[in-house]
């Protein structure tokens, strides 16, 4: 049985959220989340992976995030939008298989999912702003 995108991407956050609030090791959320969510070992543990690879870029992710975000402090963001938006930033410039548009739109799913109305809109607002500025967008994408 193959787990939709949408559904791995959500225990992709849930564990970078748990990693991040509860100081767990990976493998011990990975494990609570197969059995929480009824995932297969081998969903949570392609999830584990994701984890890892995002927690390998976490300081240039960390910064995108941080040189954002006029409006608040790094620190003042809260754990469930700064963990969308990690997942958010990974997919936008480390994971060439997904259209821009579609990590943009699935971090302001999660956030209407695991958050409030209003951080999809700081939510879209900083990857909007990240990816303008990145070398990645077009000029003709910069404009819309």
């Amino acid at each position: 049985m193959s787990l939709p995108p949408q559904k791995f991407r959500e225990m992709v956050f849930q564990m970078l959220f748990c990693c991040e609030f509860s100081g767990s090791e990976e493998k011990d959320v990975a494990a609570m989340l197969m059995h929480e969510l009824k995932v297969t070992k081998k969903m949570a543990l392609s999830a584990y992976v994701r984890v890892s690879q995002i927690l390998e870029k976490l300081p240039e992710i960390d910064a995108k995030i941080a040189m954002a975000s006029s409006e608040y402090q790094f620190e003042r963001i809260s754990r469930i939008e700064k963990n969308i938006l990690r997942l958010g930033l990974f997919e936008l410039f480390f994971d060439e298989s997904l259209p821009w548009k579609v990590s943009i739109a699935e971090a302001i799913r999660l956030c209407r999912k695991f958050g409030t109305p209003e951080s999809s809109h700081f939510v879209n607002a900083i990857l909007d702003s990240i990816y303008k500025a990145s070398s990645l967008c077009t000029s003709s994408e910069a404009s819309s």
